[in-house]
């Protein structure tokens, strides 16, 4: 009986063990559920004073709109008042005025506003015309062209070899003339042979063979055996010769200026330019020049000197492509450029600088400026300094021959016209009719390469002293 009671009391204290967990776990529960329900709570209450915020800040912001609407409506009215009080008093001295003195302030202002008026058609009407003068400014260069292409194509398309007597005349003629058509037939130039003494003229357009031509002539006359297969054999070695030295121009031309990684192509064609002339200026030098120039001028300003330099030697590529073609040089460089995996950058410098295309980067405008800069500098192409420096002071000397004009100065080689003006004298319509006129009167009296900008200035300084 013993054994039986204590197993009784040992099942009780189980069971209240069990019913105690299970209470406990029951609490435990309801604790949590409590707990979640008070997130969710504080989680609402934390939106609502979010959404509180909000509506705070929008408040503020809609508050500083009505107070900058109050304000500008303050000053319109302040604006209003104040046109109002003008007109009262122009309406009381228009009172006391009479009728001469009234019809003749009403002309003074008509004047101005129908001068103010005509400039702004003026202007209207320059731009319009700019717009749609492209036909017009091939005619004029056409005409131009045409004035002056005896002499150009004289200077640029002949070159004279000297003989040792007029004897040697008969040798390179040969029998029937068959040496004299065998060598234009192997150089692709004309030989001119006249009655000047002891001198032979080459004729072609083409500067490479012209350059072939008259090596293999000099030659063939010291050598004294000229006929048809050895003026073949002269001719060869002297393509040879030249075309060896275009490779070495253009590799010396590259070293120098320490360009790396270029195609060998447009290294001969760099080469090619030092046998090319453009208004009398070496186009080799030229371009070696604008490079030097856009190097500089690159790391002025923060750019890539390197890639500045590469297009600025490159910018003339396209006068020397060998094939003849109708497209601009400029759109001819970019193309060859392009085709031998230039840098982008590289290309629209080349096909911009004259305009042509868009300018997608910094460096077309240094490769334009670099251009202008080597070619219109005194003393780099076919125009006497003298005439160069009279021409700058015809153009300040006929500035300030107009009324209100107090200063003038030429700069960027005659490229620019800068007009100083008096203010109290000028005002902003009468500078933009100046320019105008200015700018007509050039066209009319001088004459000058590209175009001059002429530019007015109007200043007006007010000063007072603190006492």
């Amino acid at each position: 009986m013993g054994w039986k009671w204590n197993t009784t009391k040992h099942h009780s204290k189980e069971e209240v063990l069990r019913h105690k967990e299970a209470s406990l776990a029951a609490r435990i529960e309801s604790l949590e559920v409590e707990g979640a329900a008070l997130a969710e709570r504080k989680q609402a209450l934390s939106d609502k004073a979010a959404a509180l915020e909000a509506e705070v800040k929008e408040l503020g912001r809609r508050q500083k709109e009505l107070h900058q609407q109050e304000t500008a409506l303050a000053e319109r009215i302040a604006v209003v008042e104040g046109h109002s009080t003008q007109l009262k008093e122009k309406l009381a001295r228009v009172g006391h005025m009479d009728a001469d003195a009234l019809r003749s302030e009403l002309t003074q202002a008509l004047q101005s506003e129908v001068e103010a008026h005509a400039s702004s058609a003026a202007l209207k009407v320059v731009e319009a015309a700019r717009a749609k003068a492209d036909m017009s400014a091939k005619k004029i260069v056409l005409e131009a062209i045409q004035r002056i292409a005896s002499e150009a194509a004289i200077e640029s398309s002949t070159c004279t070899i000297r003989l040792e007597g007029d004897h040697m005349k008969g040798k390179v003629i040969g029998r029937e003339g068959r040496n004299i058509r065998a060598f234009e037939a192997a150089t692709g130039v004309d030989v001119l042979i006249d009655d000047t003494p002891d001198v032979i003229a080459l004729s072609c357009f083409d500067p490479v063979r012209r350059n072939v031509a008259a090596l293999a002539l000099n030659n063939l006359l010291k050598d004294g055996r000229i006929h048809p297969s050895r003026i073949e054999e002269v001719v060869d070695k002297a393509q040879k010769d030249v075309h060896q030295t275009i490779s070495e121009a253009g590799e010396k031309a590259v070293i120098e200026l320490g360009i790396q990684g270029m195609h060998g192509s447009l290294v001969e064609l760099v080469g090619r330019m030092h046998y090319r002339s453009s208004y009398g200026q070496n186009l080799l030098h030229h371009s070696r020049e604008v490079a030097r120039l856009c190097e500089t001028m690159a790391a002025e300003l923060g750019l890539d000197a390197e890639l500045a330099k590469r297009a600025g030697l490159l910018h003339d590529i396209g006068k020397v492509y060998p094939d003849k073609t109708e497209k601009p040089h400029a759109l001819l460089g970019c193309d060859l450029a392009k085709k031998y995996h230039e840098l982008p950058d590289v290309c629209n410098a080349i096909g911009a600088h004259h305009d042509e295309i868009e300018m997608n980067s910094l460096l077309a405008p240094v490769v334009q400026a670099c251009d202008a800069i080597s070619g219109a500098r005194p003393g780099a192409r076919k125009e006497m300094l003298e005439s160069y420096i009279k021409r700058l002071a015809t153009l300040e000397k006929m500035a300030m021959n107009f009324k209100g004009v107090t200063q003038c100065y030429a700069i960027q080689a005659g490229r620019e016209l800068r007009v100083m003006v008096d203010s109290t004298k000028t005002s902003d319509q009468d500078a933009d009719l100046l320019a105008l006129n200015i700018s007509r009167q050039i066209e009319r009296e001088m004459n000058y390469p590209g175009q001059v900008k002429v530019t007015v200035i109007r200043e007006k300084r007010a000063s007072a002293i603190a006492k």
